[in-house]
């Protein structure tokens, strides 16, 4: 993998295990005889160091338009930041690859890791910012310094919506450009005998999770997939009893559940506002359980569930919680889980935020 790098002080080439640095400095004047030297430390007369801003790009996003959107984009991008910045751009070639772009950008000390592309792209690089468990850090730092930023350019930009971003890419860069950041929290997913698992949208079980991994195959029908996919999940769906547990207190019964949704934010789904009181800087999330649902109720609530007006609904539970644990009554291994649209594999997991784990370019 190789990163192309736009700057005027130097030209970095990451690769995978290795960065290197080209630099092209401009030849220094002599000083004028007459002049008197000046051995002050005032910044004003101290170079600055341009910081590397690494965009992480799926140029296959959205049937190849991610792609296309980037390269108009760049100019653009271009003339607002590489007077202060390196830009550094990646392009991804497959599945995990995000996050490997992600991590290695980090430990080389970014200032920023852009991820240019859906909440798919996304979800990846909120992923590399962790290793085995842990932070991923500069090497020989033990505090984070490098942000998450993103260009909504994909399928679905459900994430950018909690904050009101439009799929405006020149507007994303005017925000990268005043270099704002603040602290938002990240979910951790973890099962025995795994790996965690991170994201920073929404997780959800059973019948949404169902439709996100049926929507997956249909992406090239832009947000129509998620329309096929939840077709294809009612097929065959029946309501479930899960046990679940909040905030390590005691186990309970949830009956009949259909769909249970763990939201840091407040859309998934290609806009739907499934968890309307979500905060990603709140450190909680927003778990929303829909119990006994028929096909025909998400007919006629689903302008409810898009406007986020659904927790009135009957059989609609909203709670707020630090951490929840959800697992079968009958182990069948059947009941899928996802986290911002990726399919995660089936339950039983845990859930736990953690609060501020990045700072975001906002």
């Amino acid at each position: 993998m190789v990163v192309i790098v736009y700057g005027g002080a130097a030209a970095i080439s990451f690769r995978m295990g290795l960065v290197t640095c080209h630099h092209h400095q401009l030849p220094t004047p002599y000083p004028s005889p007459m002049a008197a030297p000046d051995f002050s430390l005032s910044s004003a007369h101290l170079p600055s160091l341009p910081s590397d801003l690494v965009f992480v790009v799926n140029p296959k996003g959205a049937n190849g338009k991610t792609g296309k959107e980037w390269k108009k984009l760049l100019p653009y991008l271009r003339s607002r930041l590489s007077t202060d910045c390196n830009i550094c751009e990646s392009f991804t070639s497959g599945p995990g690859h995000a996050a490997d772009i992600t991590r290695e950008a980090i430990r080389e000390g970014a200032s920023a890791v852009v991820a240019v592309g859906g909440d798919g792209t996304l979800h990846e690089v909120v992923n590399g910012f962790f290793s085995d468990g842990k932070p991923v850090f500069k090497h020989g730092e033990r505090s984070a310094t490098t942000a998450l930023g993103l260009i909504p350019l994909g399928t679905g930009s459900d994430f950018a919506r909690t904050f009101g971003w439009k799929n405006d890419p020149y507007a994303a860069v005017d925000r990268i450009a005043k270099g704002m950041r603040s602290r938002v929290d990240v979910g951790v997913i973890t099962a025995e005998d795994e790996e965690p698992h991170y994201f920073i949208n929404v997780a959800d079980i059973h019948l949404s999770a169902k439709a996100g991994y049926s929507a997956s195959r249909y992406k090239k029908f832009g947000n129509l997939c998620y329309v096929i996919g939840a077709l294809q999940a009612f097929m065959g769906h029946k309501n479930v009893d899960l046990r679940i547990k909040i905030d390590d207190g005691e186990w309970k019964t949830c009956p009949q559940v259909t769909a249970l949704c763990v939201g840091n934010a407040k859309y998934f789904g290609g806009g739907m506002k499934i968890t309307p009181n979500a905060d990603p800087s709140s450190e909680t999330f927003e778990v929303v359980i829909l119990q006994d649902f028929k096909w025909y109720d998400f007919i006629l609530k689903l302008h409810k569930l898009y406007n986020g007006t659904h927790l009135s609904v009957r059989n609609v539970t909203s709670i707020s919680a630090r951490s929840i644990e959800v697992k079968e009554i009958h182990n069948t291994g059947s009941i899928y889980i996802q986290s911002d649209g990726e399919h995660l594999g089936f339950l039983p997991r845990k859930l736990s935020i953690l609060p501020g784990a990045i700072e975001m370019l906002t």
